[in-house]
């Protein structure tokens, strides 16, 4: 027996095991190749008959809207039937007696029940969200109510910086009314004084009498004329 287990490993050499192991390793990686390229051909194919090339020349904004719109709603409808086919293969009933399609129907009910319950928890997670979102927009209405305006200092400003923050480098004339008003000197108002008596007895005297009140007649007569 271990005689003609040594004959049995002796036909194979390795160098040879090896080269066979790369020669099935490289067809194996060539079949893969081709396979892929023939499904990406039959993809390209496939799209070609379903899906013909665009033709947006001369289309205007809300007609390119429109396509963008129906191509979603397509992907969306591709991607629901492509889940279902993953999640729900084709039900096979040819040769299927009387006993085992009344036993399919009534798996098929009983799956519908548990997706009736989820999408029952569900529907009631998404309501009570909404309620919760609106309840926080409603208590930041009240918060932004309630909020307190911060009592404004009155600063003062000059017209010259209202108007050059109004005009910018536009604004060049100056309205510092003081600067333009003229300068007068105490002495030249001392000066255009009228010097008055100091004596007040003597004006008491040249008041009275006819000749005191003709003056004063021709005094209050002379501003009204």
């Amino acid at each position: 027996m271990p005689e003609q287990g040594q004959e049995r490993k002796s036909k194979i050499s390795a160098s040879r095991k090896l080269m066979l192991k790369s020669l099935m390793v490289a067809k194996a990686k060539e079949e893969l190749d081709q396979e892929m390229l023939d499904k990406e051909e039959e993809k390209q194919r496939y799209l070609l008959e379903k899906i013909p090339p665009l033709q947006t020349q001369g289309m205007s904004f809300a007609e390119l809207q429109e396509l963008c719109q129906e191509l979603h709603a397509m992907d969306k409808e591709e991607e629901k039937q492509r889940y279902l086919l993953e999640k729900i293969p084709p039900l096979q009933t040819q040769g299927m007696s009387f006993a085992e399609l009344q036993e399919l129907c009534q798996e098929l009910h009983a799956k519908i029940d548990v997706v009736d319950e989820e999408r029952y928890d569900i529907e009631a997670k998404v309501l009570l969200n909404k309620r919760e979102v609106k309840d926080l927009n409603i208590k930041v209405l009240d918060l932004r109510g309630k909020f307190k305006r911060p009592t404004l200092r009155r600063v003062r400003v000059s017209a010259d910086a209202i108007l050059r923050s109004l005009l910018g480098s536009k604004h060049k004339v100056s309205m510092d009314l003081r600067a333009n008003l003229k300068s007068v000197k105490k002495e030249d108002t001392e000066k255009k004084r009228p010097v008055e008596d100091s004596d007040w007895r003597k004006n008491v005297e040249a008041m009275s009498g006819m000749e005191g009140r003709k003056k004063m007649f021709d005094a209050a007569k002379g501003p009204a004329q």
